[in-house]
């Protein structure tokens, strides 16, 4: 049976034998939090420990926010995390995280805060990282999971756990959808059937960013296959090859608007939604890399990020998909 632990003291005199591995949330769990919760029992394993923590935290919610319309679901989210394996929930209160009110010292996300989210919704990642911070020193984890929906929250506490020396391993989990292909989030729970409809077009724009990439990969695997000489193109000229191969060797090249056309391709479906009712208003639609959250340029290899955020009526989503760039022929 799941424990409920409200001060880290209960926390702290537990016995354990193994690993604890934490996985951090606001509460209103879904299938996307069990997940989570899932990982971190394969990950700690029948000797080690689960622990999810509750805390609906002040610091990142900015002026406006829905700081108290955020859903407080604790009993539900007790039977979720005990059908999903966890073995303690940790849901403490404003005072015990924060006993002498707001802290005056806290973490700065730095530069790599100040764009996307950071710049839509200013302080939120210094908030975030604060407790984040807070809570691992309460928690003292072996192992803490965090989903990969919230990108930028996740490569931001993989840098302050380098940069700061957290002695924690970070692993990110991917995210989980819907069957319609709609990210889980907390948030779907305000979009009514309308607002949802809509709201798919985040998905599709970044499904058809992914599907413009592939296109793209494929032809630069295929012109690594395929020599650019003037005797191999007379040969393959011979049995109609000549335009595949010209077009392979343009994208292997990297030709300015590689990247552009992934954004482009994502935006059509964006602006198409922007025209529904009720309409999408874009926020943002970003190709980054994840180890600082700038844009990338055609020239770019490895992993990247395909991020958007959108308002739908009065909720805000977000969702990202990770995209590989091979290496340049």
């Amino acid at each position: 049976m799941t424990t409920l632990l409200r001060t880290a003291d209960e926390l702290h005199a537990r016995t354990r034998a193994g690993r604890r591995a934490v996985v951090m949330t606001m509460g209103a769990l879904h299938e996307g939090h069990a997940t989570l919760i899932r990982t971190a029992r394969t990950i700690a394993g029948p000797e080690g420990e689960v622990v999810v923590t509750v805390f609906v935290n002040p610091l990142q919610f900015g002026e406006g926010e829905d700081l108290d319309r955020y859903p407080r679901t604790l009993d539900a989210d007790l039977k979720i995390a005990e059908q999903a394996g966890a073995d303690a929930v940790f849901a403490p209160s404003v005072d015990e995280v924060y006993p002498g009110g707001r802290p005056q010292v806290r973490i700065s996300a730095g530069p790599m805060g100040e764009s996307l989210e950071g710049a839509s919704r200013p302080g939120h990642f210094d908030g975030m990282l604060t407790v984040v911070a807070k809570l691992l020193h309460l928690t003292r984890p072996d192992v803490a999971l965090y989903g990969q929906k919230d990108a930028q929250q996740l490569a931001l506490i993989r840098r302050m756990v380098r940069d700061l020396n957290f002695g924690v391993e970070i692993v990110g989990v991917p995210t989980v959808r819907e069957e319609d292909g709609l990210a889980l989030s907390s948030r779907n729970r305000y979009l009514s059937p309308k607002e949802r409809h809509t709201a798919l077009a985040l998905s599709q724009a970044l499904f058809a960013g992914r599907d413009r990439h592939a296109a793209q990969e494929a032809l630069r695997a295929r012109a690594r296959e395929v020599p650019a000489t003037r005797a191999r193109a007379e040969a393959l000229s011979a049995i109609g090859e000549s335009r595949a191969a010209a077009d392979a060797h343009a994208v292997a090249k990297a030709v300015p608007g590689a990247t552009a056309a992934i954004r482009a391709a994502a935006r059509m479906l964006l602006d198409e939604a922007a025209r529904l009712d009720p309409p999408l208003e874009l926020d943002y639609l970003a190709l980054v890399d994840p180890s600082d959250f700038t844009e990338i340029e055609d020239d770019f290899t490895g992993e990247a990020v395909l991020a958007v955020a959108a308002r739908v009526g009065a909720t805000r989503l977000i969702d990202n998909l990770p995209l590989t760039f091979g290496a340049a022929s």
